[in-house]
């Protein structure tokens, strides 16, 4: 990876020393089911605002059978998705943005290099940008498969609006969830 403009290098990391697995992750990110693509956080920098972690890709993945027959790869909606999860866990847990919830806001500069298949460990590093609190964070972000770079690009995230948005569906406060 020696010359690539790394956010982080990921031989770097200690895989094994999870700072967040699924459970924890479910305190800061809605995603439940199908929709959470994170597996563990293994680090987290607070004063350089960068993240890493890994979705660990099983065989039964919901989209494994359609995308595609007798070739499975990861579709790149699906690893942008892993992306904005672990940015958004970041900045949920730090209170970076000051929203109640974090939704995508934009995309810019994506590549899909490498493909990413079921079995593999896709490592996401993630470093913030940019912050207007309460407008937008941008972040840079990098996912590696066996050690080659397979993503990489900016996601922007901007503050849902979780009062409106449950006004509009008839929720309130105290509606059970679905977790």
């Amino acid at each position: 990876m020696a010359g690539r403009d790394l956010i982080l290098d990921p031989a770097t990391l200690d895989l094994s020393n999870v700072i967040a697995d699924q459970e924890e992750i479910r305190k800061y990110n809605p995603q439940r089911f199908e929709m959470e693509q994170l597996t563990a956080i293994v680090y987290e920098d607070l004063e350089n605002h960068v993240c890493a972690g890994y979705k660990d890709l099983a065989y039964d993945e919901f989209w494994v059978r359609g995308h595609m027959p007798n070739m499975p790869l990861m579709p790149g909606v699906v690893m942008l998705e892993a992306a904005a999860q672990m940015c958004s866990y970041f900045s949920q847990k730090h209170d970076l943005l000051g929203a109640a919830m974090v939704g995508f806001g934009g995309l810019e500069d994506v590549r899909f290099r490498d493909p990413v298949l079921p079995g593999d460990r896709l490592v996401l590093v993630c470093g913030m940008t940019k912050l207007r609190r309460g407008r937008i964070v941008v972040t840079r972000f990098q996912g590696f498969v066996r050690e080659s770079l397979a993503v990489d690009g900016i996601l922007k995230g901007i503050p849902i609006p979780v009062d409106l948005v449950n006004s509009q569906l008839g929720k309130s406060d105290d509606a059970p969830s679905d977790s």
